[in-house]
């Protein structure tokens, strides 16, 4: 029997992803309140006819959370740091127990893979403190979920990609890419897909598990910035070499580029019985330059 959401439905980190998966949610019936750090965040959340709770995870402010039968959990860790104190705050601030949860994560938990085709069952191993702060949230909320009874779905995302989510403002400023023969592998996912698979861990039988999520179809990150350049009409950025980025891209450029790895994606789609709408970069960008 098909798991169903159970009312009302929280969305921590309620943004691009979290109104996408907000809207699906209503679509069905679902009563979905999202929280946002801001009165501004929540005055746009209402604009979309999503109820808002305001709520600085920063803060460490101890007041409970509401009471609500599942949990999308979309905030980010800090900026720096080891550790995830955002998701630490708010799991001390839950003063009831959900059904689920579901945890957006990123494929940077696993490190550098050398290219290498990876599943599930690939080791945790992040090179870098993005990774390490994301890994830190995954095992905090598992530890607090497997403690209190609570189902859990990890959901190792890579980059996002769809309509207002394009670097088109790297591209115009002319802002240079590592050359082709130089880059790392990467993967990806159109946002409205990840929505919908957000929704379907949320409602599959299966849980207390992790799925890799991408479109199957890894490009590098050169390629990547060159299709989306071609697809809206703009100059394709200058090449550096490797040794000639570390002294012109941001660390936080540089911090993907060292990493390199082909995500599989088939417990994502045989366990969720998921069909992608976008399953390649062109299908994808189609959709964003197309009404």
């Amino acid at each position: 029997m098909e798991y169903k959401p159970q009312n009302p439905v929280l969305i921590v980190g309620c943004g691009y992803i979290g109104r996408r998966v907000a809207a699906l949610l209503k679509a069905g019936d679902c009563v979905v309140t999202g929280l946002v750090r801001s009165p501004e965040s929540a005055h746009a959340l209402a604009g979309k006819g999503i109820a808002a709770l305001v709520r600085d995870l920063d803060s460490g402010d101890p007041a409970p959370v509401g009471d609500f039968g599942d949990i999308f959990y979309f905030a980010p860790p800090p900026g720096t740091g080891e550790t995830d104190t955002r998701m630490a705050h708010f799991l001390a601030a839950l003063g009831h127990t959900p059904c689920r949860i579901v945890y957006i994560s990123t494929s940077a938990v696993y490190g550098d893979c050398n290219g290498a085709w990876i599943d599930e069952e690939q080791p945790v191993n992040p090179a870098n403190a993005r990774g390490r702060r994301r890994l830190d949230a995954e095992r905090q909320l598992t530890a607090w979920a497997d403690a209190h009874g609570v189902q859990w779905t990890i959901l190792r995302v890579p980059g996002i990609y769809g309509p207002d989510k394009l670097p088109l403002d790297r591209l115009r400023k002319g802002l240079p890419v590592l050359r082709e023969s130089e880059a790392p592998y990467t993967n990806r996912i159109h946002g409205e897909d990840l929505a919908a698979i957000c929704v379907a861990a949320m409602q599959s039988e299966k849980t207390n598990t992790v799925y890799n999520v991408s479109d199957g179809h890894p490009s590098n990150m050169t390629d990547y910035f060159f299709r989306v350049a071609d697809a809206a009409g703009l100059p394709r950025p200058p090449l550096v070499s490797r040794d000639g980025a570390n002294a012109v891209l941001s660390a936080g450029m540089l911090s993907f580029l060292n990493d390199s790895r082909r995500m599989r994606n088939d417990r994502l789609l045989n366990e969720l019985g998921i069909t992608l709408q976008f399953p390649d970069l062109e299908a994808g960008l189609k959709s964003c330059f197309t009404g």
